[in-house]
């Protein structure tokens, strides 16, 4: 269930970048610009996929994106139906639409969640009271100390703690914050843990610390508990009619959060604190692998990541970064307002060398996301 699940989160993942290029695509027809390419990945071209009123369907060799490519495309075209030929308001309209696609894909997706159940990500995540419940809380295994009695009992990240046994008495773990009171009251004994693990019920046995040396620990750098891991919590909640509020909601909290996490990563750059920038950002690796370990929590999980990322490349390309949707229209703007015109060369060497810094980008990220994950 979980390989299909993963194969799911991949195919909505491409999806999102066809939804994206299809807002660009539909706009400019449109408008009456003509579009000449539409491909998915970045060249080299591995296939023509077909031919349909003037635009070629391509599929691509390097997948880490996709394109279309309307005709004149430089600013200062003039030929008939080519994209330099239309008007400003236009030109907006086509670079914004791929936004606008993202922006609505992620607010489809995170109402639909919202009515089936949305994963509670955020510590204060938006709802509205009382149209909003829990339908699912599990206690999972985050952090696992080396060398700790859980590590000792073979237990896994995201295991599900379900309870603590000794003799004929069990106690049932409901919260996160409950663990280290249950596991406090067997201090210095051997227990049996019930988990779950990939929806088969397990039992595990594990000796847990005393609580002498549970309080000595308290006076180190390096405090542990009696079971020696970092529990989480993985909560569910389903609204009715006010799953689009939610939505909205959601989609505010996580613009903000992500602006946020831009100031902070670019903090880190200019003071040169490298791991504070890394901290903040993903690339496809570190995709991968959220969605690899997402299965395992179900396909609601897998849905919210997708909203996520599709939320996330709606802000990315309003912003003013050359080569990206923003950066194309803040060009365009600039020389309109400097009242300069936009020669195809001067057009070329700004998003070209955009262009240039994200692939650097896209490669350091991976590295580092190489690093981080394996």
């Amino acid at each position: 269930m979980s390989v299909l699940l993963l194969i799911l989160g991949l195919v909505l993942f491409i999806g999102l970048v066809v939804v994206h290029e299809f807002g660009h695509f539909i706009t400019a027809r449109r408008s009456g610009v003509d579009v000449e390419e539409f491909g998915l990945g970045f060249p080299p071209r591995a296939k023509i996929l077909a031919k349909r009123k003037g635009t070629t369907y391509t599929l691509n060799w390097l997948p880490l994106g996709g394109f279309v490519k309307l005709k004149g495309e430089h600013d200062a075209e003039k030929s008939p139906g080519s994209y330099g030929s239309a008007r400003l308001k236009t030109k907006v309209y086509i670079m914004l639409a791929g936004v606008f696609m993202n922006l609505l894909t992620a607010f489809v997706l995170l109402t639909l969640l919202a009515l089936i159940g949305m994963p509670k990500l955020i510590e204060h995540q938006y709802t509205t009271g009382s149209d909003t419940h829990t339908v699912r809380q599990e206690v999972l295994v985050g952090y696992i100390e080396p060398g700790s009695p859980a590590a000792q009992a073979g237990l896994q990240p995201r295991d599900q703690l379900l309870s603590i046994s000794q003799n004929d008495k069990t106690v049932t773990i409901d919260s996160a914050d409950s663990l280290p009171t249950i596991t406090s009251a067997f201090a210095g004994q051997n227990v049996r843990l019930n988990i779950k693990r990939n929806s088969e019920l397990k039992t595990v046995d594990a000796s847990l610390r005393t609580r002498d040396d549970v309080e000595a620990s308290k006076k180190t750098a390096k405090p542990h508990g009696y079971l020696g891991i970092s529990p989480t919590e993985y909560i569910v909640q389903r609204s009715g009619w006010s799953a689009p509020l939610v939505a909205a909601g959601f989609i505010k909290q996580v613009t903000v959060l992500t602006f946020k996490g831009l100031g902070t990563a670019l903090a880190g750059l200019f003071t040169g604190n490298t791991a504070q920038a890394s901290a903040q950002v993903s690339g496809p690796v570190g995709i991968f692998v959220l969605l690899k370990e997402g299965s395992l929590l179900g396909y609601q999980f897998i849905l919210m990541i997708i909203a996520i990322i599709s939320l996330t490349l709606a802000i990315m390309n309003v912003l003013p970064i050359p080569a990206l949707d923003g950066g194309r229209l803040f060009v365009t703007m600039l020389f309109r307002l400097l009242k300069r015109p936009l020669k195809p060369r001067t057009e070329d060497l700004i998003h070209g060398t955009g262009f240039l810094a994200l692939m650097v980008l896209f490669v350091l990220i991976t590295v580092v996301d190489i690093h981080r994950f394996f």
